[in-house]
């Protein structure tokens, strides 16, 4: 389902963090643009209480900046990767700074 382009690209791990929280900076690839993905990612995110934003990129992938505790972010990439009609084919993932924000946006 999903490829990794290397090592420090895995969704767990540590970096900069407050309260247990980290920032993950997140490509996606494949069948996620046209296909509602900015929107169901909106959805879920606010569902499990994460904050941060998405957007297309010209390139055909999806950028998300998305902060809340690992585990979270964990199951909002899970649950995005069962979503109908899109087919995530690869992540590029880096933790990045925690920021002081609230909600998920979905970005221009």
């Amino acid at each position: 389902m999903f490829l990794q382009r290397n090592e420090n690209s895995s969704l767990a791990g540590s970096g900069d963090s407050f309260s247990g929280q980290v920032r993950r900076h997140i490509w996606f690839s494949g069948r996620v643009q046209g296909v509602g993905f900015r929107y169901r990612a909106y959805y879920i995110a606010a569902e499990l209480g994460l904050t941060g934003w998405v957007r297309n990129q010209w390139d055909s992938r999806v950028e998300m900046e998305v902060q809340g505790r690992p585990g979270d972010i964990d199951m909002l990439v899970d649950r995005m990767g069962r979503q109908r009609f899109i087919e995530i084919e690869d992540l590029e993932v880096r933790t990045i700074p925690c920021i002081r924000e609230s909600g998920f946006d979905i970005a221009d």
